[in-house]
């Protein structure tokens, strides 16, 4: 699970779409009370970012001409992690030129 939290207009279709899914996944494994650690110490998650970048996420889906029908309402009481934004972009970037030809 990881969060780019990249501008999504940057973002290709599969990134996009997969970040997205990515978000679901993490809230179920938070309400199933899983450890996260790898995922905190890895840089790669911040939870009380969610529902924001579940909104950016879905705002550009619909866009595109995406249908959305998976709400996200993540109620966080202790927020934990930290994405480091600049370097997501440049690993992005670095995985994906198509990600990377839309700029980002």
């Amino acid at each position: 699970m990881r969060m780019w939290l990249v501008d999504p207009a940057g973002m290709c279709r599969q990134h996009l779409l997969g970040e997205h899914v990515e978000l679901h996944m993490l809230v179920g494994t938070l309400e199933r009370g899983k450890s996260i650690q790898g995922f905190i110490d890895g840089g790669l998650i911040d939870t009380s970012k969610i529902n924001e970048r579940h909104s950016e996420l879905v705002t550009e889906m619909t866009f595109r001409g995406y249908k959305h029908k998976s709400p996200l309402d993540y109620v966080h009481d202790d927020p934990v992690g930290h994405v480091d934004v600049k370097s997501n972009l440049e690993d992005l970037h670095a995985r994906c030129e198509y990600c990377k030809s839309r700029g980002g």
